[in-house]
């Protein structure tokens, strides 16, 4: 179990330790995904952005995700799957206008720090949050990031069950996580301290970072 999510970024730091990166920059997921990338951003001094997406819940349970938005306000989703379960088109386009709207909001918030899209190419991308549940945001974030070339992508977290792992892992990513769990509850449970961040505690995170990224 984790004291809290800094203790989390420093095991999942030295996990990352023994992959030959050379270059890496770091994309947080906020807003707990900012904790856990500070301490990892700061034990290989690399740069720290923000990498910001929306999922879309089902309309009968917000927190499975049945598509997500990306940070160009781009939509990543499975149309096969929304028609399988029931979602008319009508209702999805609805579901993701509203994304879009919390998307560009909390866009206005981290904006100085968000990852450019021509930042991406021929980079060594790590992309970290506090954990995964479903996985769908996660996994629409890795499709959206394969878009621009990295020279390699890598997926870190502290706890994530197995099975969503998996699925990562088939899309050719690197999977690094300190608890890996075949049966799992929710990310909070496998901390002590798991306080709902906000946005103002994130930035304060990512700006103590030693090279955190802020436009002018």
């Amino acid at each position: 179990m984790f004291n809290d999510r800094t203790h989390a970024g420093q095991l999942l730091a030295e996990k990352l330790g023994a992959r030959n990166l050379k270059n890496p920059y770091i994309l947080a997921v906020p807003r707990g995904g900012v904790a856990v990338a500070s301490p990892i951003a700061g034990k290989f001094q690399a740069k720290l952005a923000i990498l910001i997406a929306k999922k879309i819940g089902h309309p009968l349970n917000p927190e499975v995700a049945i598509g997500a938005i990306m940070p160009d306000g781009s939509l990543i989703h499975d149309n096969q799957y929304v028609t399988g379960i029931g979602v008319q088109q009508e209702r999805f386009d609805k579901l993701a206008a509203e994304a879009r709207k919390a998307l560009n909001e909390r866009a206005k918030i981290y904006e100085a720090a968000i990852v450019k899209n021509y930042e991406i190419k021929g980079r060594d991308i790590i992309i970290v949050d506090d954990g995964i549940a479903t996985g769908y945001t996660m996994l629409a974030a890795v499709k959206w990031l394969k878009k621009w070339n990295p020279a390699s992508l890598t997926v870190a977290v502290p706890v994530a069950p197995a099975d969503v792992l998996n699925k990562l892992r088939q899309e050719e990513v690197q999977v690094v996580c300190v608890d890996e769990r075949d049966v799992f509850t929710a990310v909070g449970s496998y901390y002590k301290n798991f306080e709902e961040m906000t946005d103002q505690e994130a930035l304060e995170y990512h700006r103590l970072a030693p090279n955190a990224i802020v436009r002018l």
